[in-house]
């Protein structure tokens, strides 16, 4: 894989219990695409990534 497009963006600090990074990733992967999260720890936040080779005209 030589690249990766961010889907969503998510604060690290979120509230107990609370997963939105991986609920949007799992959405993601029912409509068919390869979401997977990520870590950025420059910036704090969670990434919803796929790969750059993976169409995303059908994401909402």
């Amino acid at each position: 894989m030589n690249g990766r497009t961010v889907l969503e963006r998510f604060p690290a600090g979120g509230p107990r219990g609370s997963w939105p990074a991986e609920e949007f990733a799992q959405a993601r992967r029912l409509e068919g695409l390869p979401a997977e999260v990520v870590m950025d720890l420059a910036t704090d936040m969670f990434l919803v990534v796929v790969p750059s080779d993976v169409a995303i005209d059908a994401v909402a």
